[in-house]
């Protein structure tokens, strides 16, 4: 069942190793169908992955297909689903900029037009897990942190979080565009690292500069691009 989808979960999974967001196994994608998911097994090496080896879940986490365990993120992924509604592919990584900035405990600010392009203000970071939190239900638990996290966060303008810590969780419209929005986190934590480096007094970045470029690719008469390109 899912086969398409299936396969988009395993190509998406492919592209964390393309962009090197991670390595060994150290991260997973998957993706929301209506009351399924499809998501990467545990523990399997990308290289001898194969789209059948996708994971096919309900929402409640129950298996409905597949041979392998799913992820053991994945009732962190259930839980993102659950909650926001909009989202049809989720992300995680340990991916190395990024990461940094999570065991920091740093959002990752707006600096420039880059951020804009992509996020309607800074990446947020989580608060650390409680010690109850962490002994039981865990993966649950991250999934929780996130979403109180997004309490007054629009989870579409802000794609994506840092997790106190752990690491990177993003999300889209699909399988790929997760990927894509983890992978701009990845150079945007970069591109802060570099610039408070080289300026730590930087002055915030002026709100009507991130208006405009965050608008002209998403708000309702966004005109960068082509129409009826692919």
């Amino acid at each position: 069942m899912l086969k398409e989808l299936k396969e988009q979960v395993f190509k998406a999974n492919l592209e964390l190793v393309k962009y090197n967001l991670v390595i060994f196994t150290w991260g997973n994608v998957s993706a929301r169908d209506g009351d399924y998911i499809v998501i990467k097994p545990s523990g399997v090496e990308y290289d001898k992955m194969k789209a059948d080896d996708m994971v096919v879940l309900d929402l409640d986490g129950n298996k409905i297909e597949g041979k392998y365990n799913p992820s053991s993120d994945t009732p962190t992924h259930l839980e993102l689903y659950k909650a926001f509604p909009k989202i049809k592919g989720i992300t995680h990584t340990h991916s190395n900029y990024a990461t940094s900035f999570a065991q920091a405990g740093c959002e990752i600010e707006a600096l420039g037009t880059t951020h804009a392009d992509y996020f309607y203000g800074n990446i947020p970071v989580t608060r650390n897990l409680d010690e109850c939190e962490v002994v039981e239900n865990y993966e649950k638990n991250t999934g929780k942190v996130i979403i109180e996290t997004f309490t007054n966060i629009d989870y579409m303008a802000i794609p994506g979080v840092l997790v106190r810590s752990h690491g990177v969780f993003a999300w889209g419209k699909s399988a790929s565009d997760s990927v894509h929005n983890a992978v701009i986190i990845e150079e945007l934590a970069k591109m802060n690292y570099r610039s408070i480096q080289l300026n730590p007094n930087i002055e915030k970045f002026p709100k009507y500069v991130l208006d405009k470029h965050y608008n002209r690719k998403h708000g309702k008469n966004a005109y960068y691009g082509q129409i009826n390109y692919k």
